[in-house]
């Protein structure tokens, strides 16, 4: 029995170093070290500027909105990126050929949309030129954009606000208006015209953002001041609205920068109670059409 432990022990020693060895784990710095290195790092951010329908070979300047071509990565295997129009946010794929100090890029979207299609632009010093091509093109109205844009960065800051000197009229949502008048011999007529709603001076003044909106600030508003109001709020956000009865009003400011068609978890706290409150006003809310020139 004396001899029993030692051979136990040769025994135990054999067993555990017969057994297959375990490859150690790479590390994420391994991991990091075997991704293709990033190039060309100062074309990425955001590109915005006029997403314009061509009809014919004619730019359609009734149709176009604000879009914002983000690239994300760029290496020798490819380049990655999104596309945030009307509403839309897309992943894009594609590839990069530089001729001297111009960057011609082939993007591809996914595919799966309707509205997906083919991005072919190029990039020379501070400017974004190019056009998009539907790949369904008899499923959507207007199946070629182009495009000139412009690096813009994005940064939420509460204190954006509409510019003062701006017509805020709902071309978009005008409404034929029949109207009586009496001539000079005594017989009447009768004059149909397209009238619109306007916005009041506070889609200028009043901020959602900054400060905690109350009942008497809004209680004498128009629908259409609310709906501004409310619309400001996820615009400084960044939010891409698909409805250009609201894109109309945003599209053309400046800090704007449409970068993603989700906010959710983005208001503060104030900002979500304002927007309850202006909605809660929207419901019984009226507007007065009138007249304008465009």
């Amino acid at each position: 029995m004396k001899y029993a432990y030692p051979v136990t022990l040769l025994c135990l020693l054999l067993c555990f170093s017969c057994r297959p060895k375990k490859t150690p784990a790479k590390t994420d710095a391994a991991a990091v070290r075997e991704l293709p290195p990033e190039l060309h790092t100062d074309l990425y951010g955001n590109w915005v500027g006029d997403f314009i329908s061509i009809s014919g070979e004619e730019p359609d300047y009734e149709d176009v909105a604000r879009i914002n071509i983000r690239l994300t990565r760029i290496t020798a295997e490819g380049v990655e990126g999104r596309s945030v129009v009307k509403g839309n946010d897309r992943p894009m794929k594609g590839a990069l050929t530089v001729t001297g100090n111009k960057y011609a890029f082939v993007m591809d979207e996914p595919g799966s949309d309707r509205h997906d299609g083919r991005f072919e632009f190029f990039i020379m010093g501070d400017t974004l030129k190019g056009r998009w091509k539907a790949y369904k093109a008899t499923e959507v109205k207007n199946p070629v954009k182009e495009f000139t844009l412009v690096k813009k960065p994005f940064r939420y800051n509460a204190n954006l606000m509409l510019p003062e000197d701006w017509e805020y009229v709902d071309y978009e949502n005008g409404r034929m208006q029949t109207e009586l008048y009496t001539n000079e011999d005594g017989t009447v007529d009768t004059s149909i015209n397209k009238v619109y709603r306007a916005a009041s001076e506070e889609v200028y003044k009043l901020n959602g953002s900054a400060s905690e909106l109350t009942e008497k600030q809004l209680k004498n508003l128009k629908k259409l001041d609310l709906e501004i109001i409310r619309n400001t709020i996820f615009a400084r956000h960044g939010y891409s609205f698909k409805s250009k009865g609201v894109r109309q009003f945003f599209d053309q400011v400046d800090w704007y920068v449409p970068v993603t068609n989700n906010i959710d978890g983005a208001l503060t706290g104030m900002e979500q109670k304002n927007v309850a409150l202006l909605q809660r006003f929207e419901k019984y809310a009226q507007d007065n059409y009138d007249s304008f020139g465009r």
